[in-house]
């Protein structure tokens, strides 16, 4: 049930430091800045929905959080077993997450970025690989990408250009409907 990933996800919830691992185990969905059905307009929150598999694990790892943060506002369920976790962004980055909702990834101060991972371990078919961290290639703007980018769209980027996509608001906000029918999509496939 995996649904792209988006800006939030790539670049805000990373600095929540909640283990990768963690997430994943609990069924993360996605990160949004927004939720649709709720009337709160914060802008530093962001809204991390679940569907996890196992809800006492779920409510060991929400107990977790809220002895582990002080971030975390509330929590809530929708039907059909999602949850949403909402947690206050990280003070004191207010600029940097302003140059994520502008696309102006290599903007971000260099704090900011040493808050992600540099290098994945990564192990695949048995082996074990290094890998550079996507939002390090999107930070740096590596050649890797500039190169992907002028493939796929047969362009000659210019070297300030950013290479990765824009912060587009409907693809950040939560509408659980929607996300609803884009797992029934992937699971009827």
């Amino acid at each position: 049930m995996e649904i792209e990933k988006n800006i939030t996800s790539i670049f805000m919830v990373p600095t929540l430091k909640i283990p990768k691992d963690t997430l994943l185990d609990n069924g993360f969905i996605n990160g949004y800045v927004r939720d649709l059905n709720r009337e709160t307009e914060e802008k530093d929150y962001i809204y991390i929905l679940f569907k996890p598999e196992n809800i006492d694990k779920f409510r060991e790892f929400l107990d977790d959080e809220y002895e582990r943060t002080k971030s975390i506002i509330e929590d809530y369920d929708y039907k059909g077993g999602f949850v949403v976790v909402v947690y206050k962004l990280t003070p004191g980055f207010e600029k940097d997450f302003d140059l994520v909702r502008e696309g102006k990834y290599s903007k971000t101060s260099e704090n900011f970025q040493l808050l992600f991972t540099k290098v994945l371990k990564l192990i695949k078919n048995g082996l074990h690989r290094d890998e550079l961290s996507l939002q390090y290639r999107i930070f740096n703007k590596t050649q890797d990408m500039v190169d992907f980018w002028e493939e796929k769209f047969g362009i000659h980027m210019h070297k300030n250009s950013e290479v990765w996509t824009g912060f587009i608001e409907k693809n950040e906000v939560l509408d659980i409907e929607k996300v609803k029918e884009e797992i029934n999509k992937k699971v009827n496939v």
